[in-house]
This record gives C-alpha cells, structure tokens and sequence, in this order.
C-alpha cells in the first residue's frame, strides 16, 4: 500500500506559482525556468510552448474535455480550476495561460489507474484563453475557455 501511496504521490502534483513544472514528482531548478525564459521571448510564446512541450505533434480539438473555471475573476492571483476528461487511457493532462509571462502553468502525469481528474488554482497575468492539453496513447487533445480578469495576477 505504502508503494501505491508513494507513486500516486509522484505522478499528481498540485502546483501554485507561474514557474514551477512538474514533470514525473521533480520540480524543475529555477535556472532552468529562467534559461527557458530568455529563449521564448518572441510575440507568439504560447504557440513556442505547444511546439516545444509536444514537437509538433497534431492536437485536436475535443468536446470530451470538461474544464470548470470561472468566466470572470476578480483576482487573477488565485484562480480555481478543475479538468476532468471521457477520453480513455489519459497519461497526462497540461494546463496553459495564453497571456502568461510563462503559458505553461501545471503539468499532471498520470497513472491509467486514476480517474482523468485534475483540479488546482492558477495565476492569470491578464484577461485570456486558458488552455488544457489531454495527452492519451492515441494522440493529443484539447479544449479552452475564456477567463476576463479584473485585477491581475502575474506579474515580473
């Protein structure tokens, strides 16, 4: 039981800040965020993102991600939300902020034996898409909503 509690552990982080990524329950160094910072400095980083967290693998749109998020927050520095997904054998759910100093704010790796159910609260810089990548063993999916932020949340 102690080796099922200790996997489940590593493979559902919750994360809070616009920097931390978690990738099989290790935390990226700081560095290594500041260093991929400095190379997606272009207009378009939510699209550099998707292409290098995925390598230009196609995603398509889905009507089988729920994601529940308020359509306006007062406060963007803590904003709930909760993806679930009906796509079979779900391996990893992602969660970006097209507007964000830094889009990718969470990535969940997880086992086939949990339900594809993630649920955390996010920093959002400004008013945008947030975005939600379903990764499964045949392919890649997607869905988004609009957020309006009254007050921001990220900020450098």
């Amino acid at each position: 039981m102690t080796d099922n509690r200790r996997a489940f552990i590593k493979k559902s982080v919750a994360f809070s800040g616009y920097s931390i990524i978690a990738t099989g329950g290790l935390l990226a160094s700081p560095e290594a965020s500041a260093e991929w910072l400095a190379e997606t400095t272009s207009t378009d980083i939510l699209q550099q993102t998707i292409k290098r967290l995925f390598k230009d693998q196609k995603i398509i749109e889905s009507d089988k991600i729920d994601i529940q998020i308020p359509k306006t927050a007062e406060n963007g520095t803590s904003v709930p939300i909760t993806v679930t997904s009906s796509l079979n054998n779900v391996e990893g759910i992602s969660i970006l902020i097209e507007k964000n100093p830094i889009p990718l704010v969470a990535k969940f790796e997880l086992s086939s034996d949990l339900e594809p159910f993630v649920s955390t609260r996010l920093k959002i810089a400004e008013s945008s898409a947030v975005a939600v990548i379903v990764e499964t063993n045949e392919g890649f999916y997607t869905a988004s909503k609009k957020v309006i932020v009254t007050l921001g949340g990220c900020e450098l």
